[in-house]
């Protein structure tokens, strides 16, 4: 008999942003997570504690998927970041340092929460105002009939993930391969309801990263496969593959017991009836021409004999991943059941053949019209190719929402030291009337206006690890990077060469001034100067729809995490 105990009665936390506990927790995951920003962001090795795997990386969706939290309010906070990068994949710890930073600059404050947040909204109604105005001086139309930005989007993504360990050489081959994977995807005839490919990775570890390689079609790992060069597969009067897709099991189980009671009368044997029911459709499969038949689970061996008999190559155990982009790029629709089957059902392939790669064998499907490729991906270990992975997909659903909003924001930081210096120009130009709608003071909106500032400065300044300065221009309003091998002096133009993006160079008296340690900065006479924006060979570029929703979700995790009065614990 089990023990009663009474019931705790949950436990009340007011006002939780002014314990001690949380400010500590939120300036130690704040820290985590500046401290992997960027291409020099240091790694961290992430383990449940009593052993098991170790995940070495920087990137924030491995990280925050890992990572413990528990307190109430940062759980919060962890969880909008998550849910941003499901959707985008990218910019999810420029998301996350900023929020974290927003709301140690917010709650400093002397301004009341509820003043705060409608101050807040309205800079950031200013920054989504000029992101997406064509006077914006910080984003980069990209022509999708050229590749150099293109080119920079995705060697972007693969340069600020350190754990791929990649050197030029191989971050140049990858930014080419994942380029030519994603045109892959892209179809060749546009419809009204055109819908993009599928890129599938195929993993190869322990190999070079130069190893990679992408080819059209699908590849389907197939161990045992003892097929000779060239296959002889039956075809079609018109010379091509019929196809026949299957997501039933077609390896002669009887029905699980669970699913109810089964009568069989004496003599039948069970095994035998599902056998002759599989023989009966390899039957129907030879007089449809089928030439190839793809199972997503098990194949029985008389079958598969059956089949090889006839000249129909059978490939079992393709998995459910693979089901989607197999009927895409066929035509076939997956076949649920093995006691009916209709010609409608068929898809056709161009060409069947086998790869070898490493000590791997595959069944290569060729596509008349290819919007499904696969990416063979190497690394040198494990740790690495997870990581690499993780990259690549990044980059190819930054593309995919490029092709959706052709443009691009500059990155290295300049993108936000240039929105922190046009929102120190703008709030200039606010009339009394602005501040009565928001029902505060000039004074108060300037105190949450810097604070919003210091903010998005201080994501530019966590690019740098290594201790150098980290300057702003007066002329474009981009970051720059001192190395830390040069002592503080006020001739800055000596020392740097290319802002943080890589557009601007050290051509013109650009007049600098200091990010870090500083509160507040003098304001801009004038409008900010837009660079002549010319794709350079390299160009960090940034995401336009994930930093833009980033921006947004990190204030407004921001202002929600200001407004809570009361956390309820349950304690039972």
């Amino acid at each position: 008999m089990s023990r009663l105990e009474a019931k705790k009665p949950p436990l009340f936390i007011s006002n939780p942003l002014t314990k001690e506990t949380l400010n500590q927790s939120l300036s130690l995951l704040s820290g985590i997570l500046k401290s992997c920003y960027g291409p020099a962001g240091r790694l961290k090795q992430l383990h449940n504690g009593v052993g098991g795997y170790v995940c070495t990386t920087s990137q924030s969706s491995a990280i925050l998927s890992r990572l413990s939290v528990s307190h109430p309010v940062l759980s919060v906070l962890t969880a909008s970041v998550q849910n941003h990068i499901s959707r985008f994949s990218d910019c999810g710890l420029f998301t996350a340092v900023l929020c974290c930073s927003l709301i140690e600059n917010f709650k400093s404050l002397n301004v009341a929460s509820c003043t705060v947040i409608k101050i807040s909204k309205h800079l950031l109604s200013l920054c989504m105002d000029y992101l997406k105005s064509e006077a914006c001086g910080c984003r980069v139309s990209v022509d999708f009939g050229s590749l150099e930005t293109l080119l920079c989007l995705v060697r972007s993504v693969l340069t600020s993930k350190p754990a791929c360990m990649l050197n030029k050489p191989e971050v140049d081959h990858l930014t080419m391969l994942i380029l030519k994977a994603f045109l892959f995807t892209v179809p060749c005839h546009v419809e009204a309801n055109a819908v993009l490919g599928k890129c599938i990775i195929i993993p190869v570890k322990g190999r070079r990263v130069v190893d990679s390689t992408v080819l059209p079609g699908l590849l389907i790992e197939t161990p045992e496969i003892q097929w000779a060069k060239p296959l002889a597969v039956k075809r079609t009067c018109s010379n091509l593959i019929k196809i026949a897709l299957f997501c039933v099991s077609m390896s002669g189980d009887l029905f699980n017991p669970e699913e109810g009671t089964i009568i069989v009368h004496h003599g039948i044997s069970l095994e035998m009836a599902e056998l002759n029911q599989l023989l009966n459709i390899g039957k129907q499969l030879v007089n449809d021409e089928v030439g190839l038949v793809v199972c997503q689970k098990v194949i029985h061996p008389s079958l598969k004999r059956y089949l090889k008999e006839n000249h129909i190559m059978a490939v079992d155990r393709a998995g459910l991943s693979l089901m989607e982009p197999l009927s895409q790029m066929t035509g076939s629709k997956p076949i649920a059941s093995i006691h009916s089957l209709s010609l409608s059902c068929y898809g056709s392939l161009k060409d069947v053949r086998v790869e070898s790669f490493a000590s791997k064998h595959f069944v290569h499907l060729i596509p008349h019209n290819t919007a499904v490729c696969s990416l063979i991906l190497c690394n040198r270990n494990e740790t690495a190719w997870d990581e690499l992975k993780r990259a690549c997909e990044t980059a190819e659903h930054v593309l995919q929402l490029t092709i959706k909003e052709p443009l691009a924001l500059l990155g290295g930081g300049c993108t936000e030291t240039h929105l922190a210096s046009y929102i120190r120009h703008k709030i200039c130009s606010l009339s009394d009337s602005n501040f009565k709608d928001m029902d505060c003071s000039r004074t108060q909106y300037q105190l949450v206006a810097d604070g919003f500032c210091r903010s998005l400065e201080s994501v530019a300044c966590s690019l740098n690890h290594d201790g150098g300065e980290v300057l702003t221009d007066m002329v474009y309003g981009h970051c720059w990077f001192v190395p830390s091998s040069f002592p503080s002096v006020s001739n800055w133009s000596d020392l740097v060469s290319k802002c943080g993006c890589g557009i601007n160079g050290n051509t013109e008296n650009l007049n600098w001034r200091l990010l870090q340690g500083q509160l507040g900065s003098p304001v801009i006479q004038g409008c900010l100067k837009d660079p002549s924006v010319k794709v350079a060979d390299f160009l960090a570029l940034d995401c336009f729809a994930a930093k833009c929703s980033g921006l947004q979700v990190a204030l407004e995790t921001a202002n929600l995490i200001l407004d809570i009065s009361y956390v309820i614990k349950d304690q039972n």
